[in-house]
């Protein structure tokens, strides 16, 4: 973290936000971003302090009066929450501002959708404990939506249920830990070695009164931030039931909308990269993680559309990935070996772009 550009600790930026007469909150679209502004803007309510909540792909510095831009998961702020999870460093301002609304549960969710895992102080705070089964926010039944896995069955309500059927699943503790099993194997079956790694978020999940289990919780956070900000908001502000029932429709046909989009992608497989083109409706940040988890045999994986690109990837690849928006008049950003871009030009364009800027 860091405030005008010098590493600061939460107190320090919580002083900041603290004397504001404004703040605007500025988040990248990600599960990860918006629990952190979530807790950041409760924690301002908390205080009476004004403020502003936005979210975008890739954020751009705003034009404004606030007196103090909060910058989650970017650098166009007087206050920037950048380390990784970022939810749990918002976590600790949101402590400092009002301690007893800092929500670590969604501090948690936040950093599982991160791909992290909730550790020390925080998981001791939260509190929740491990149970067999699979991560889903309502109940098997609807596992062929989660995009914590990609496998036969996903995106394929029947295959779902035929496969309950055939475990004989009736919610009984033996039940889930036959549909755990029998996910996880589904889940490596054809697939690179790290899908096996990937596939664990998706199994024995840690309970969750909100959204069943923490995995799911972070699952239905990283739907809404990338199709529905302003549900994803709500969400995040705990403004309800409905907002809730909102956010659960909105995941359902996100994960479909993602599955069915890798197995209509055409793909290419080149030296060190895997590329997946999809239509131009397709949630490419989804798209690309479940790629790179499940399907890609390189350790880059793309999926790209007109105009649109998301990376994911073993390595640091934010000078690759803003190279390559800059070569084709565009903007690109990237935490943590992932990465979305936009830029003026075709899939062709931005992979030949991207390819020379990795190869550089």
């Amino acid at each position: 973290m860091s405030v005008a550009g010098s590493p600061q600790s939460p107190d320090r930026a919580a002083a900041v936000c603290r004397s504001a007469g404004f703040v605007r909150i500025v988040a990248t679209a990600d599960g990860d971003a918006l629990a952190a502004a979530g807790l950041l803007a409760r924690a301002l309510s908390a205080i009476e302090v004004p403020y502003q909540v936005t979210t975008a792909a890739i954020p751009e510095a705003p034009a404004t009066d606030a007196d103090c831009t909060v910058a989650v998961g970017c650098d166009v702020g007087d206050v920037v929450v950048r380390a990784d999870p970022l939810a749990v460093e918002a976590y600790g301002i949101a402590r400092e501002l009002a301690a007893d609304v800092a929500d670590p549960t969604l501090a948690a969710a936040g950093a599982v959708a991160a791909g992290s895992e909730p550790t020390g102080e925080l998981l001791e705070a939260v509190g929740l404990e491990r149970r067999p089964g699979v991560a889903v926010p309502t109940d098997p039944t609807d596992l062929a939506a989660s995009t914590l896995v990609h496998a036969d069955f996903s995106g394929d309500d029947d295959a779902v249920a035929d496969r309950l059927d055939r475990l004989s699943y009736d919610g009984s503790t033996d039940a889930r830990r036959r549909l755990a099993s029998d996910v996880a194997l589904a889940a490596v079956d054809g697939a690179p070695e790290r899908a096996a790694e990937s596939v664990e978020r998706a199994v024995r999940p840690y309970g969750c009164d909100r959204f069943e289990t923490l995995g799911g919780y972070a699952d239905v956070l990283n739907a809404v931030a990338q199709d529905r900000p302003g549900t994803g908001i709500a969400l995040a502000l705990a403004l309800g039931r409905r907002v809730d029932e909102a956010a659960i429709e909105t995941w359902r046909d996100h994960g479909r909308r993602a599955h069915a989009a890798i197995r209509a992608a055409d793909t290419g497989r080149y030296d060190g990269v895997f590329v997946a083109r999809v239509d131009g409706d397709a949630p490419i940040d989804t798209v690309a993680r479940l790629v790179g988890a499940y399907r890609s045999p390189e350790p880059v994986a793309v999926a790209v559309t007109d105009g649109r690109a998301a990376v994911v990837a073993d390595r640091p690849i934010e000078a690759p990935l803003r190279e390559a928006a800059r070569t084709l008049d565009g903007r690109a950003i990237a935490r943590n070996g992932r990465g979305t871009a936009s830029f003026d030009g075709t899939p062709t364009d931005y992979v030949t772009a991207f390819r020379e800027a990795i190869d550089a």
